[in-house]
């Protein structure tokens, strides 16, 4: 509806954890991933749009189980492929924090990860808009998201909400 509304932020990620996590097993049975959840429960309701916060969820943990499924097809039986999800109440804002154990994102391209049309999938796998529309969106909410990585061993996509 486009319209903002008291959402149960820990919900709505569960849904969409769970969700992304399906749609990856839906396209690649041999797909399998740990999925962990750390729910801070004194949130509450947070006036959102949630099927905009919705769309932002579903593409930061696309993201997420491909490149922890992409360092899977790489790296020794060893690695175990892990996706978490936390939600946390910090002083006057609400942080939703994606979190996974992939080959992580380059300085030098960590810059460019919200631009428009910037992708490092091969052609036809991402059209490089997801994360520039993610960017839009929680600005829309007054909110930021922020990308961390230390280059070689996963990411970090933290999303700032006001209470």
């Amino acid at each position: 509806s486009g319209i903002k509304e008291p959402t149960d932020i820990n919900a709505l990620c569960d849904e969409y954890l769970r969700l992304a996590y399906h749609g990856m097993r839906a396209k690649d049975k041999s797909f399998n991933a740990k999925t962990e959840t750390s729910f801070d429960t004194s949130i509450g309701k947070v006036n959102v749009i949630p099927q905009e916060i919705g769309r932002v969820l579903i593409n930061l943990l696309n993201n997420a189980f491909y490149a922890v499924n992409e360092k899977a097809k790489l790296a020794p039986t060893s690695y175990e492929p892990r996706v978490t999800v936390r939600t946390r109440k910090v002083g006057n804002r609400n942080e939703i924090q994606v979190e996974d154990n992939g080959n992580g994102i380059p300085k030098e391209i960590l810059a460019k990860i919200f631009q428009p049309f910037f992708t490092t999938k091969p052609t036809g796998q991402g059209s490089g808009l997801g994360l520039s529309l993610a960017y839009d969106i929680i600005k829309t909410h007054g909110g930021e998201i922020k990308a961390g990585s230390n280059g070689t061993e996963g990411s970090e996509f933290v999303i700032c909400l006001p209470v």
